[in-house]
């Protein structure tokens, strides 16, 4: 006798990129699935936790290169709940911070999906978290912003002009090919000096790393060759980077 399928949609957060920062649910998740639909920043080491003859659909959405459109992913979604039962959207980081993961779950609610989310962890905060960069700490900032690099329209938000003129660590993701502009928005509004960090492929074994201030985001970008997929990371608590000091000293001795 067979069982009738009971579609149901999982969205479940990757992690910054280390395949063990994943959630122990999420990584439950992953081994009971029917289905997989994987994003272009999930680690391939996830995907074998799935179970033998499990389809693994790759829909993954980077800058100049879409597999899909989110219309497109939302169908499939939708089609392989119904055909095959149990499916995880599995998307880099975490679903709800700039994720497209409530889209997603609001297409399945109209289809009468059941749903559920499983949070990961988003690279704005676990990957200063890794340089032992705290995005928060008394005397340096009591509040951080996480901000995208590129709205719908492909500009910078008004949000990181306010950004800006706070005293908030300011975290900026899918930003890297705008450090120009940024720099210049923060040098504009005193804050040139303001230590940075800029972090690509955080968490995994060929990681870069930069450290320098707000006006100087472009130039240690191209020094360490620096691109994305990365974050840019602006604040007082950058300052407590094990190596900051050394390389404010350096760079004092050889101005």
């Amino acid at each position: 006798m067979t069982h009738p399928i009971l579609p149901k949609i999982t969205l479940v957060g990757a992690g910054p990129g280390d395949p063990e920062l994943i959630t122990v649910k999420g990584l439950r998740a992953l081994q009971q699935a029917d289905a997989i639909l994987y994003d272009a920043l999930v680690n391939p080491i996830l995907l074998k936790e799935a179970k033998p003859h499990v389809p693994l659909v790759y829909v993954g959405k980077r800058a100049g290169s879409h597999s899909h459109t989110q219309e497109s992913i939302n169908l499939l979604l939708v089609q392989y709940a119904f055909n095959y039962g149990n499916v995880v959207r599995l998307k880099g980081g975490d679903p709800f911070v700039f994720g497209r993961g409530y889209e997603e779950l609001e297409y399945a609610y109209a289809m009468g999906i059941a749903t559920e989310v499983i949070p990961g962890l988003s690279s704005s905060v676990a990957l200063p978290g890794l340089e032992k960069v705290p995005l928060t700490s008394r005397g340096y900032s009591n509040s951080f912003w996480v901000i995208t690099g590129s709205t719908q329209n492909g500009n910078l938000p008004d949000d990181l002009v306010l950004a800006a003129h706070s005293q908030a660590t300011v975290v900026i993701l899918m930003g890297m090919d705008k450090l120009d502009l940024i720099a210049r928005i923060f040098s504009q509004h005193s804050k040139a000096n303001t230590p940075a960090m800029l972090i690509q492929n955080g968490s995994l074994p060929h990681q870069r790393i930069a450290l320098g201030t707000a006006a100087t985001l472009p130039q240690i970008a191209l020094q360490h060759q620096i691109g994305a997929p990365g974050i840019i990371v602006i604040g007082n608590t950058v300052k407590l980077h094990p190596h900051y000091e050394h390389l404010v000293s350096y760079i004092s001795q050889t101005a």
